[in-house]
């Protein structure tokens, strides 16, 4: 359960602090924070639980990232259905804090047929520069690919796993850099359900792609990894 527990509150701080910046402070008149800012507020709330609750669940907070190590081989399938379980409720939670927040606001509503709506992900029309189905499936696919081998890379045994929340964070941020004009960037299947939750309409109906093109990616990346890239043995020992 603390593992649960882990995940639920790391995701929830992911899409809070992601989400959240996206919500309220990217389009503030004149102080606002734009995409880099968002890309960068995605990263640093998984610096932070990487190194809070990493040591406790392995810091998936991503359905995607659980199945790349699943087949990568560093997780056990057993254990795969609550931590996405978790992932989601921690992620909708969030999601719902961030609606009553907002709510709070004079005006404040959901309008379901404009891209990005909520900092939901979308295709077509609903992607934030009209991309279309077949690119943002490339997209989250091998932007998550990458993603994941990273991970598997920089929390190897032979690497230095001191800064691997850093290496993870970072990638993250680049990650929403590249693809924020595409899809709004999910690369997180429970990121993206939790916010269309809240949307409905067309952005709810969208949300199969970004289960399946980052969950596809994860595990090509996870059987790449582990066919084609990871060491056998175990580390030298340094003497100093």
């Amino acid at each position: 359960m603390k593992k649960l527990f882990a995940e639920f509150f790391g995701t929830y701080w992911l899409v809070f602090g992601g989400c959240g910046s996206a919500l309220f402070a990217a389009g503030f008149p004149e102080l606002g924070i734009g995409f880099a800012g968002v890309a960068l507020a995605f990263g640093l709330t998984v610096v932070a639980m990487a190194y809070a609750v990493g040591h406790i669940s392995g810091g998936h907070f991503n359905p995607a990232v659980s199945f790349g190590l699943w087949a990568g081989g560093k997780f056990p399938i057993k254990d795969l259905i609550p931590y996405i379980i978790a992932q989601c409720i921690g992620a909708i939670a969030a999601a719902g804090t961030l609606y009553t927040i907002a709510s709070g606001k004079a005006g404040f509503a959901i309008d379901n047929t404009k891209a990005g709506a909520f900092a939901s992900n979308g295709f077509g029309a609903f992607s934030p520069d009209g991309y279309s189905l077949q690119a943002c499936f490339i997209a989250e696919f091998v932007l998550t690919l990458f993603f994941i081998l990273i991970i598997l890379g920089s929390t190897d045994k032979f690497a230095n796993s001191n800064f691997c929340g850093i290496a993870i964070g970072l990638t993250l941020t680049v990650i929403h850099l590249v693809s924020i004009p595409i899809t709004n960037t999910s690369v997180n299947p429970a990121r993206s359900l939790s916010q269309a939750v809240f949307t409905g309409g067309e952005p709810l109906s969208q949300v199969w792609l970004f289960w399946a093109a980052p969950i596809l990616g994860a595990i090509a990346a996870g059987f790449i990894y582990k066919n084609l890239l990871q060491k056998e043995g175990e580390p030298e020992k340094i003497v100093l």
